[in-house]
């Protein structure tokens, strides 16, 4: 689960929580990578650029080479069941999409943004990556947490599928953006994007406040994720490529079964990813864990969450293991107040969330100050740092080269980034799944 906040990157999981068709001609990587590679998927978000981190910094961190497929977050279903682009606050940010112009000094290849050209933006400079680095694809991401409102709406029929997935497939793979302000036009963004990301928080389960939510979400998911097949291959066939198809999925096994049919939907999908966090937060009274490999021992909720808990649940209901993508988290959960310090600080009474930025980047650099040291539960799969009164979870490169191995081990189809804005500037996270899953370079 992920929402727009810079901080707060986590979701309720309490409340809320929480590839490739089986077919010779879809076998492999998934349309990334070579074919006999893990998949590494990367979500690069919409705002991130307002932060300072740019799809540039993808490239210089060494980040680019390492992945497979990068999810570009997140595009907005409408009322009306359409995908959409605008600048609108809490709508749309057309600007950072495709009109900003960015000078040579934050270009990826070093060469400044005209007036004159139709693409600029996020969409420009992933375009610009995917020149540089021939075997990345690029997916858009659909919906998430903020905008997930009206995905039951836009599935709701067979004539509202159709039109939802084929304003999708306009907007953004064959690129007919609008125009805005010399930006945009018919065909501008063709060639960005290899495929579509259905990020529906949740069907046919409560999710943001306001969603639209209905008892046959569950099959009209996997209506429109075929419609999506059909579409997407029909336009191939024009093309001569194949566009990728993938789906965010959950960690709550209720929210499983209300929502997804698993055998049903890998048919059609080429991969799913897997929610790897999240699995407690701030919203919460005691410190926990939020991303662990294996429920920790003496952990005081009962059923609890973990990586291996998640990819059980959806290899028990059908999913094929080598189109299972499992989750990691590049940002952490945070409490403070806590006045024990048994336990080093795990599963504590807090007073409420810890401030500051929780980025891996931001919480890796508090460890030797203010008293704050490295815990380990190496048998469970997770790591913490502590001081005395302030907790947070850390995802390390040493525990990402743990859940890389267990990847790796139990065959499973690669791991999944939220999200590469995390990383340090040398991309050491990154480095550490890639290697973890065997990959060379």
């Amino acid at each position: 689960m992920r929402t727009r906040l810079l901080i707060t990157v986590g979701t309720i999981v309490a409340a809320t929580a929480a590839g490739l068709p089986v077919t010779a001609a879809h076998a492999g990587s998934g349309g990334g990578g070579h074919d006999d590679e893990p998949r590494r998927v990367g979500y690069y978000t919409q705002w991130s650029n307002y932060s300072g981190y740019l799809v540039r910094n993808i490239d210089t961190s060494g980040q680019a080479r390492r992945l497979t497929h990068i999810n570009y977050a997140f595009g907005n279903v409408g009322a009306d069941g359409k995908c959409f682009i605008r600048n609108e606050p809490g709508q749309g940010d057309a600007w950072a999409d495709f009109q900003r112009g960015y000078p040579e000094a934050e270009s990826v290849d070093g060469k400044a943004d005209t007036a004159e050209q139709p693409l600029a933006g996020n969409f420009n400079q992933l375009r610009k990556l995917k020149a540089k680095h021939r075997d990345l694809k690029v997916l858009i991401s659909l919906g998430g947490w903020t905008w997930s409102k009206y995905f039951s709406d836009a599935v709701l029929t067979p004539e509202s599928r159709r039109a939802f997935v084929a304003s999708c497939i306009d907007l953004y793979v064959k690129g007919n953006l609008p125009a805005l302000d010399g930006r945009g036009g018919p065909g501008s963004a063709k060639g960005v994007f290899d495929g579509i990301d259905l990020d529906w928080e949740w069907p046919g389960s409560p999710g943001n406040v306001g969603n639209v939510i209905r008892p046959e979400d569950k099959q009209n998911f996997t209506a429109v994720v075929e419609e999506f097949r059909k579409q997407l291959d029909a336009y191939g066939r024009q093309t001569r490529k194949h566009y990728v198809l993938s789906a965010f999925l959950p960690a709550n096994p209720t929210a499983i079964d209300a929502g997804f049919e698993a055998r049903k939907i890998f048919r059609n999908l080429d991969f799913g990813t897997l929610q790897g966090y999240d699995f407690h937060g701030t919203w919460e009274p005691l410190t926990n864990q939020h991303s662990a490999l294996r429920v920790p021992s003496g952990n005081p909720t009962t059923p609890d969450f973990s990586v291996t808990s998640t990819v059980d649940a959806w290899l028990q209901r059908g999913a094929p293991r080598q189109q299972l993508v499992v989750g990691v988290p590049y940002y952490s959960q945070g409490w403070t107040g806590i006045t024990s310090t048994a336990n080093n600080g795990l599963f504590q009474p807090a007073t409420g969330a810890a401030p500051g930025l929780n980025t891996y980047r931001a919480v890796s650099a508090l460890i030797g100050t203010d008293g704050f040291r490295v815990y380990r539960d190496t048998a469970a799969g997770h790591a913490w740092i502590f001081n005395g009164s302030t907790f947070w979870t850390l995802d390390d490169p040493a525990l990402i080269a743990q859940k890389a191995r267990y990847i790796r081990t139990q065959r499973l189809g690669g791991g999944m980034i939220w999200s590469l804005d995390g990383d340090t500037d040398d991309g050491a996270l990154t480095r550490s799944l890639a290697a973890g899953l065997g990959c060379r370079f």
